[in-house]
């Protein structure tokens, strides 16, 4: 599951609250952007909740539904990527606790994030070209406490119990139902 991405794709998050179309270029972040579309090509992101949406900073997903698949994601990272393109409202880029420990989660800009997370390598992988306003509608309720950002160290329930956990203790989540590719260039 190592394919190289194409040079330019188009994907789409089949949220609760609607779909999310995105362009992903591979000369943003060769790295991130190869793992991201691998993870596309085989349904991981479909079935997901995002469980970690802050109001107005961005809004987190990428933990498997099934803690059996998680786990065998917990440790295949991939190194980081230069920066490049800067984390402006509508971009997609991976999260991380550590340098060069990057594996699935993946969150949206909901604002101008780059004078807070451009100097660290949160270098995006994509930005949103249809459905942003389905981003302001995501439900942002539980902030940091539906298990907070990979660096808090409280992600351990969700690791461990998927989406049977975030359902019962968070069931105002909203969901990425489907996360397809639609176009390759």
């Amino acid at each position: 599951m190592n394919r190289r991405a194409p040079e330019r794709f188009e994907f789409c998050l089949l949220t609760t609250k609607g779909a999310i179309h995105f362009e992903s270029y591979r000369s943003w972040a060769p790295h991130g952007v190869d793992r991201f579309f691998n993870l596309l090509g085989a349904g991981y992101y479909d079935d997901t909740r995002i469980h970690r949406a802050v109001a107005d900073r961005w809004a987190q997903f990428g933990i498997h539904g099934d803690p059996e698949v998680s786990e065998v994601w917990q440790d295949r990272t991939i190194p980081d990527d230069p920066p490049g393109v800067g984390n402006e409202r509508g971009t997609l880029a991976f999260a991380f606790a550590v340098p060069d420990g990057r594996t699935t989660q993946v969150f949206i800009n909901l604002r101008d994030n780059r004078q807070n997370l451009d100097a660290e390598p949160f270098v995006p992988i994509a930005r949103i070209i249809g459905g942003l306003s389905a981003i302001d509608e995501i439900f942002t309720g539980y902030g940091e406490t539906a298990g907070g950002g990979i660096r808090g160290g409280n992600q351990t329930p969700i690791l461990e119990g998927g989406n049977e956990f975030l359902d019962e203790n968070f069931p105002l989540l909203d969901q990425i139902l489907a996360a397809v590719i639609i176009a390759k260039d």
